[in-house]
């Protein structure tokens, strides 16, 4: 009997709910996973068959699986403390790329890396994003892998400005002199300590001369001067003269490196002159610099917008890369591909690659990796109902077969 088609669909809709339930179950601890939910829809025949009212006269035939919708709601945050670990929060998914070329995406962010330093996802696809020139991300469109090596340089970069913090005892006789000194750096990050020498020549009148060792110049005698001149101040210890900077203290070197070219700026960022003399003692309260010598790679952390930030031996603080963040205008066309991953279809849409934070994408906590979103008690819940249809259908096909043999026995 045709009959029997109907309970036998209600039992395979029911073995896809429980089939769907338990896969978010085995899938509880995975990584980015997110739940999935079977939809079901009814089947009727088309017939002409209408009543005295001309409405449609139909029998239902059953019931099919209608759609699979992912549930792309955030998981929770487990905290790893694993810098290459990254969490996803908000819309979009991670770029990698298959040892084939195939681009995938994925929400499972618990990254690692790979013998040569490249950040890669637990079975070994690269992590796409932008890379970086000497700390600054480039926008190409190309992405790239991004490379966390231990081996990373962070390259020096050579002094061009100096500030000098310091107090010059306005009662000592003419005559009498007082120093500072600072660490500058050349272009190939060698440090050159250099000395400021204050002498009085008069009432609120110094002399100065900036100097190195002769050793760092190639120069004669012990001290190489490069620069020298006069300071003039008020009659309340406010420097007059010179006024605001200093500038081209240039200062060969025998080392290789390019030519030292400094400027020595007098005055604070409120613009208040940092050489005074007063009645105190003689004394330099704080130098600053802006050059620094290289660095190679301690350790990195990954901030809200995707930015793998590399920290330096040498304190500085430099971009490695930046994962990019792909965003489909409908999800629910992507396509599972297994491991984590999904792929693009027609019905997605093209992927929209950025930058976390912009465009309606997520941002990305780093240290972290999302967890999956199934909910224990919902599926549960989901699968006593399946349970139940499953039983309803199975009494409807036990039934159909008692009326079969009770039609069958009235020809005996």
């Amino acid at each position: 009997m045709s009959s029997f088609s109907v309970p036998l669909s209600g039992l395979t809709a029911a073995q896809d709910q429980l089939q769907s339930v338990s896969n978010n179950l085995a899938n509880i601890n995975t990584d980015g996973y997110k739940d999935q939910t079977a939809s079901f829809g009814d089947i009727f025949f088309q017939a002409g068959i209408t009543n005295g009212s001309g409405d449609p006269v139909q029998i239902g035939g059953g019931t099919k699986l209608a759609a699979t919708t992912a549930n792309f709601s955030d998981g929770n945050l487990n905290a790893t403390g694993v810098p290459s670990n990254m969490a996803l929060q908000g819309n979009g998914f991670f770029v990698t790329r298959e040892n084939d070329g195939l681009t995938d995406y994925t929400r499972a962010g618990d990254f690692t890396t790979d013998s040569s330093g490249r950040l890669v996802t637990s079975n070994g696809q690269l992590v796409l994003g932008y890379g970086a020139v000497n700390g600054v991300v480039t926008n190409s469109p190309v992405l790239q892998s991004i490379s966390v090596n231990q081996d990373s340089i962070a390259p020096a970069s050579a002094t061009s400005s100096f500030n000098i913090t310091a107090n010059l005892m306005s009662s000592v006789p003419v005559g009498t002199s007082s120093s500072s000194t600072f660490t500058a750096y050349d272009s190939l990050g060698t440090p050159h300590a250099f000395s400021v020498i204050y002498t009085n020549t008069g009432t609120n009148t110094w002399s100065y001369s900036v100097s190195l060792p002769a050793a760092d110049t190639g120069g004669p005698g012990a001290n190489t001067v490069v620069a020298s001149g006069n300071m003039t101040f008020s009659n309340t210890g406010q420097l007059t003269s010179p006024n605001g900077t200093i500038a081209n203290i240039n200062t060969p070197l025998a080392d290789g490196a390019a030519p030292l070219s400094m400027t020595w700026n007098l005055d604070d960022s409120s613009g208040n002159p940092t050489i005074t003399q007063t009645a105190s003692p003689s004394s330099t309260t704080a130098t600053t610099q802006n050059g620094y010598s290289s660095g190679t790679l301690l350790n990195y952390s990954v901030l809200p917008d995707g930015t793998v930030e590399g920290n330096f031996s040498n304190n500085k603080s430099l971009a490695l890369g930046r994962v990019a963040i792909a965003s489909f205008a409908n999800v629910q066309g992507l396509v599972q591909a297994g491991n984590n991953n999904y792929q693009e279809t027609a019905a997605s849409g093209l992927e929209i690659v950025g930058v976390a934070g912009t465009g309606g994408r997520g941002t990305v906590i780093g240290g972290s990796v999302e967890q999956s979103n199934v909910d224990i008690a919902g599926e549960f819940a989901k699968m006593i109902v399946a349970q139940q249809a499953y039983q309803a259908n199975a009494k409807a096909v036990t039934t159909f077969d008692q009326i079969s043999q009770a039609t069958i026995a009235m020809k005996t």
